[in-house]
């Protein structure tokens, strides 16, 4: 009887949607070798992180053992699932391995931070195989919204796991490569599959999935039938969504032009690594402000509401010279990503106001998901057959949704959710340990973490406003002139009527008149002293206590 184990550990991904990253593990306990499944990120909003630019998982449970990281897998290109990867990697040093879309949209990351573009090793699907300490791991090709997605397969001592990565059923994805039962019936018949880690996000859609090419006619009419400039905009990832919307362009006579650096990069990655070989040729901005309206299509990025993109621009007035009018057509070909529905209202809001027709995804006319639905994976359940099914890619309420399909057809399911190490050696998940599953904040160019203090501190400025106090004191402790004061972020006015600043000036300077010497000789109790004031004289007058800085200045003796 050996005391070696198999554990599973989410990282990310598991109890939300976004910032994928699994740990599996197989050897003594405590010494397990590892690898780690994805390295992704998912978006900050004004309201819990604002000006924080990624959110990305804590990996110091990896860093910590980074000399037992075999290797990282990523399993398609979505920010969600390699965006981290460039940010994250020097931490963790492991070798990388993905297919080879995947892979040349983590070297441009990689590269853009000045890391070594061959970090990533590039990998054919299927039969070949990685050989990572105790594991062994293919790329099982399966369908999804971007190009050569991936499931993993991934055998150890202890038996087959198949981590199913992000996918859908489509048998005809217009670019990339369809689902194939028969392939996934092999994996199953080859060796048991004693656990399924499955994506979850549909699991509440109970129709099954449609086929990215059911697109082509209803977008071709639309956009054959619309007048004046058209723009769409769609995940920029979603190569085979570009090509549907270039070729109905084409079909109606309709020059087309990339807006926005990922979607130019996306289109130059797939053709540069084979998967795209018949896009329709495309014109610059330039070239767009010289041609009838009538003859262009605009594919933009921005489609989730982002500020800096492509749509926010042009719905704020003008991007490259490009400018929207009434009677154009603007189509959002996507599904808002819940929390974004607020910048993508106010988007639509002002280019409903410029006169532009807008037109979203018609409730699936001129879009369709990239995940498995619940008929879906039940059949991806029949199929693989797995001894246990644990759900990841979901919030909590998904994952318990799936769990529960799973045991309905006899299959022992649970719900591991990040942070939460189990134990898989046996016939059912054994929790074993607790990572604290923390986040890591790219603020600008550093990476700050979730409980450093800075993100919070800017919420409480967001909220409260900021008092400046600054005072001066001579070599005998006595305060020269007054005390001057500036506010930021606060109402100008109190209720008094007298500016705001005007009052804190003077009922702090009046304070120090009346302090006493022992007071103003120590500095600590005079800061204290001063903020308790101005936050005092600031809920009197405008009902807010503010966040208080206090410098004190003292002239010293010759």
């Amino acid at each position: 009887m050996t005391n070696e184990r198999l554990i599973y550990l989410p990282l990310g991904g598991a109890g939300e949607i976004g910032m994928n990253c699994y740990v599996y593990g197989y050897g003594a306990p405590g010494r397990e070798r590892l690898i780690v499944v994805d390295l992704g990120v998912t978006f900050p909003d004004m309201d819990t992180t604002p000006g924080v630019d990624l959110i990305l998982p804590d990996v110091s449970w990896l860093e910590a053992r980074a000399d037992r990281i075999e290797a990282i897998f990523i399993t398609h290109a979505h920010e969600d699932h390699i965006g981290a990867l460039a940010h994250l990697w020097p931490k963790l040093n492991a070798p990388v391995y993905a297919r080879r879309f995947t892979a040349a949209i983590g070297q441009h990351k990689l590269q853009d931070q000045g890391l070594p573009r061959d970090t990533i090793t590039i990998v054919e699907p299927r039969p070949h195989a990685v050989e990572a300490g105790p594991f062994q791991v293919q790329f099982a090709p399966l369908s999804h919204s971007v190009p050569e997605s991936s499931a993993l397969v991934i055998d150890t001592p202890a038996g087959r796991i198949v981590h199913s990565g992000d996918f859908k059923l489509d048998p005809a994805p217009v670019v990339g490569e369809p689902w194939d039962p028969a392939s996934f019936e092999a994996i199953a018949s080859e060796r048991p599959v004693k656990a399924l880690m499955c994506d979850s996000t549909n699991v509440f859609t109970l129709h099954p999935g449609r086929s990215e090419s059911t697109l082509a006619g209803p977008l071709r009419e639309l956009i054959g039938n619309a007048r004046g400039m058209v723009v769409a905009t769609t995940f920029a990832s979603n190569v085979a969504r570009l090509k549907t919307l270039a070729d109905a362009a084409q079909a109606s006579g309709r020059s087309i032009c990339l807006l926005g650096r990922a979607m130019r990069r996306m289109v130059a990655t797939a053709q540069e690594t084979g998967i795209l070989t018949d896009f329709p040729p495309t014109i610059s901005p330039e070239q767009v402000l010289e041609m009838p309206r009538d003859n262009v299509l605009l594919i933009v990025t921005g489609s989730q509401g982002e500020r800096r993109a492509a749509t926010a621009q042009l719905a704020r007035g003008k991007y490259l010279g490009i400018d929207l009018k009434e009677g154009d057509t603007f189509l959002f070909s996507s599904r808002t990503i819940p929390g974004n529905e607020r910048p993508v209202g106010r988007i639509m809001n002002q280019l409903s106001e410029m006169g532009v027709n807008l037109q979203d995804d018609a409730g699936g006319l001129y879009h369709v998901s990239g995940h498995a639905n619940r008929p879906d994976l039940v059949a991806v359940h029949s199929i693989v057959k797995p001894q246990m099914l644990i759900p990841m890619h979901g919030e909590h309420r998904h994952l318990r949704q799936h769990a529960r399909l799973g045991t309905d057809a006899g299959i022992r399911s649970a719900v591991v959710i990040n942070g939460m190490m189990v134990d898989i050696t046996g016939n059912t998940p054994v929790p074993v340990e607790r990572v604290e599953p923390k986040r890591i904040y790219l603020d600008g160019g550093m990476l700050i973490g979730a409980f450093d203090g800075v993100v919070r501190d800017r919420i409480r400025l967001a909220l409260n406003g900021h008092v400046l106090v600054t005072l001066l004191l001579d070599e005998s402790d006595e305060l020269l002139g007054e005390v001057w004061v500036e506010v930021m972020g606060l109402a100008a006015k109190g209720r008094n009527g007298a500016p705001f600043s005007d009052t804190l000036e003077r009922e702090l300077t009046e304070y120090l008149e009346g302090a006493g010497s022992k007071l103003l000789r120590d500095d600590d109790r005079l800061e204290e002293g001063l903020r308790r004031m101005a936050r005092q004289v600031g809920q009197d007058e405008i009902g807010k206590k503010p966040e208080v800085t206090v410098v004190i200045s003292r002239l010293q003796d010759e």
